[in-house]
């Protein structure tokens, strides 16, 4: 990930996300103004906060939990909104936390900001009539239930694993929480259980390459279709997709599964003839991904609003399909 210094007001109102801290372990100086390294935390896309926060829909005399410190500008905006005696905002990093509580005073501000796991919540335990989360989770924590009062939202970025999204929730008396994905969409950092964890990279060596071999679903169809991607998420709940170099420089995107399985195609198959797929480990792989192509397309390419969540009061969520009303577990 690369991070520039420099450019003031003109790069924060420019409607892109900047990255704010590197990993100091990873980060290299690459000039005077930029270095590379693993992003830790960003100021979002301008456009991206605006869409949350109306998904959020506030109303006078609530209480906001905000997951997700970071520079303090989405702090900023909510207690614009609401005044600071009812923002509340948590984050993993306390060097940040401190530096948002500064910027904040500059401006006026002073909501309750703490140092935490914001999977944790609030040390104050609620009850908020909204929670809204700058980062992703693979599960909606059951503190954020416990702390949202019956009726109130839960807007948080859920990953899913192959893809993920912006989810929109009601908690409802019993502990339900039911929604959909939002018509937003955008993808956060992970959440991390502290400043300095970060996501493993450890996994089984892959499997020896297998075949090579025509499919009706390639790169191109994966890479440009959101409402797909999130469907294969759904659906393959143990994989994950990246995107692959192969010693002459050809890109590819590849799932692969905790068992060292994958299966790639090449971004740059050719528009005249079927695309392709090479495959190491279990020809399955790559039979779900078709089989789950000719799904969606035989629904009339359903994007993401299409796609409800429910998270049991035990803990269990899935999502499902409306109107079909298919369902799928989503990971443990």
């Amino acid at each position: 990930m690369r991070h520039a210094h420099g450019g003031g007001l003109s790069q924060v109102y420019r409607d892109v996300t900047l990255v704010t801290a590197l990993d100091p372990d990873t980060s290299e100086r690459v000039d005077e103004t930029a270095w590379t390294g693993f992003a830790t935390s960003s100021s979002t896309q301008p456009s991206l906060m605006a869409g949350m926060l109306e998904d959020l829909a506030v109303l006078d005399g609530h209480r906001v939990l905000e997951v997700g410190t970071g520079t303090g500008y989405n702090t900023a905006l909510l207690c614009a909104r609401l005044g600071d005696r009812r923002v509340y905002s948590v984050d993993i990093d306390p060097a940040l936390v401190g530096a948002a509580r500064t910027r904040l005073a500059r401006l006026g501000h002073a909501p309750s900001l703490v140092a935490g796991d914001g999977q944790d919540g609030h040390p104050s335990g609620g009850p908020f009539d909204r929670i809204i989360a700058t980062c992703s989770v693979p599960r909606i924590p059951a503190a954020w239930i416990a702390q949202t009062r019956p009726g109130g939202l839960i807007v948080a970025d859920l990953d899913c694993g192959v893809e993920g999204g912006l989810v929109r929730l009601t908690v409802e008396p019993d502990g339900t929480a039911r929604g959909h994905f939002t018509r937003t969409a955008g993808r956060f950092m992970p959440a991390r259980t502290s400043a300095t964890s970060y996501p493993s990279t450890e996994r089984a060596p892959y499997a020896p390459e297998t075949l090579t071999r025509p499919t009706a679903v390639g790169a191109a169809q994966i890479r440009s279709e959101y409402g797909f991607r999130l469907l294969l998420a759904l659906s393959l709940t143990d994989a994950e997709l990246v995107y692959h170099l192969d010693d002459s420089g050809a890109m590819s995107l590849q799932l692969q599964t905790p068992d060292g399985s994958w299966a790639r195609s090449p971004l740059a198959d050719a528009t005249d003839r079927p695309a392709t797929v090479t495959y190491g480990g279990t020809a399955e792989l790559w039979q779900r991904v078709e089989e789950t192509w000719t799904w969606w397309t035989g629904q009339d390419r359903p994007d993401q609003t299409r796609y409800g969540v429910t998270r049991e009061p035990d803990g269990r969520m899935y999502a499902w399909h409306a109107p079909t009303g298919r369902h799928w577990q989503l990971r443990a």
